[in-house]
């Protein structure tokens, strides 16, 4: 997410980057595989253009080229986003200096996605930025495509607080955009650090009409 009007973004960016090193590390030591457990039916079998917005440290950038589809890796946070490069090295991927919630950068490409992720990153954007986040993601997702979204729920870091996941409002204003919801499911986090706090995520699939 860029800052934009918003310091409380700016500072959330700004802890993500000092602590890069040590949040990639994390990030790595988790399975791509494990965390999309709950939507892995609704993930393109075929080889599909993929968007991965608040890609983090590539992790799941990376599995999904190794799925054989093409990959677009959205991440405003500098550090994170080098060291994404340098850890997952690949063809398939395209870095994009980029964030919520006007996606500039993935917008000026010109395409829709058959995916958009949007793991773990929901809790970070203001609710004063989501209803114009959703519009750019909605915009993003192409005809018959589909939206995964995971809103954390649970206590933060507190130099990286959380607003309220707000679930049912979220599906509001998908709804809005013409994305017509699939599925809605809860889990447990995988980190276990972040289960033992009682960490939760919903699991949110939408399907571009």
């Amino acid at each position: 997410m860029k800052p934009e009007g918003s310091t409380s973004v700016a500072g959330i960016l700004a802890a993500y980057d000092k602590a890069a090193d040590t949040l990639a590390e994390q990030l790595e030591e988790l399975s791509t595989a494990a965390i999309l457990q709950p939507v892995a039916g609704f993930l393109p079998k075929d080889p599909a253009r993929v968007l991965d917005v608040g890609a983090g440290s590539g992790r799941d950038a990376a599995w999904f080229a190794g799925q054989r589809h093409q990959v677009w890796a959205a991440e405003p946070v500098d550090s994170l986003r080098h060291a994404a490069r340098d850890l997952h090295e690949s063809a398939a991927i395209t870095w994009l200096d980029d964030g919520l919630p006007n996606l500039r950068q993935s917008t000026a490409l010109g395409m829709t996605f058959d995916l958009v992720l949007l793991n773990a990153v929901w809790h970070h954007v203001p609710p004063a930025l989501r209803e114009a986040s959703i519009a750019s993601l909605a915009g993003l997702t192409g005809p018959g495509g589909r939206l995964i979204m995971s809103l954390r729920e649970g206590p933060s870091d507190p130099a990286r607080p959380a607003f309220p996941a707000a679930v049912d409002k979220t599906i509001a204003q998908a709804e809005a955009q013409q994305l017509r919801l699939l599925r809605r499911s809860w889990v447990e986090a995988v980190q276990p650090e972040n289960r033992r706090s009682g960490v939760i995520f919903t699991w949110l699939v939408f399907q571009r009409e």
